[in-house]
């Protein structure tokens, strides 16, 4: 792991006046973490409190995690945790990746031991979450600092698509 650098914060705020968004901003995010965090696998998931699920917006892994794929997320020590208390969670291995999530067969077959969620909050609330995965061990509380100060970057493009979604939505 190395240090966030100045380069870096100036990549992601010229990331998110690119247009093509969110995708860009997706993108640049991905490869500020990979050489500040270190990841095999990272998701960005959309937070609907309404609905107590999440959606994912952008993975490195199409194949086995796509975009578009939702979870419900309600009445979990986990949910408490990220999506209410806004506070990181660190597994740091397989067993603590099997206690939090349901999918865990899934990250322990492509050898995934540890996880980083990281909240993404905007005015005290969740809109969304950053999700990195790695082999047993890899992440520290350190990363845990770096991965507040990346997913930051993320909110006007969770907020944004919360708005988008709403527009959508069919009234009653």
């Amino acid at each position: 792991m190395r240090s966030v650098q100045s380069p870096d914060l100036q990549r992601l705020a010229l990331a998110m006046r690119e247009p093509a968004q969110p995708l860009t901003l997706f993108k640049t995010v991905e490869a500020v973490a990979a050489e500040t965090i270190g990841f095999r696998l990272l998701t960005i998931m959309a937070y609907d409190a309404s609905r107590h699920e999440v959606q994912r917006l952008h993975t490195n892994m199409p194949d086995v995690y796509p975009a578009g794929g939702r979870k419900k997320k309600q009445g979990t020590a986990w949910a408490t945790r990220v999506l209410h208390e806004l506070r990181p969670f660190r597994g740091e291995t397989a067993q603590d990746i099997r206690n939090a999530f349901d999918d865990h067969s899934v990250m322990a077959d492509m050898g995934l031991g540890s996880i980083l969620n990281i909240p993404i909050a905007y005015d005290g609330v969740c809109v969304g979450t950053m999700n990195l995965t790695h082999v047993e061990h890899w992440y520290t509380s350190d990363h845990e600092d770096v991965g507040l100060l990346l997913g930051a970057f993320l909110a006007p493009a969770l907020i944004a698509h919360a708005a988008r979604c709403a527009q959508e939505e069919p009234r009653a």
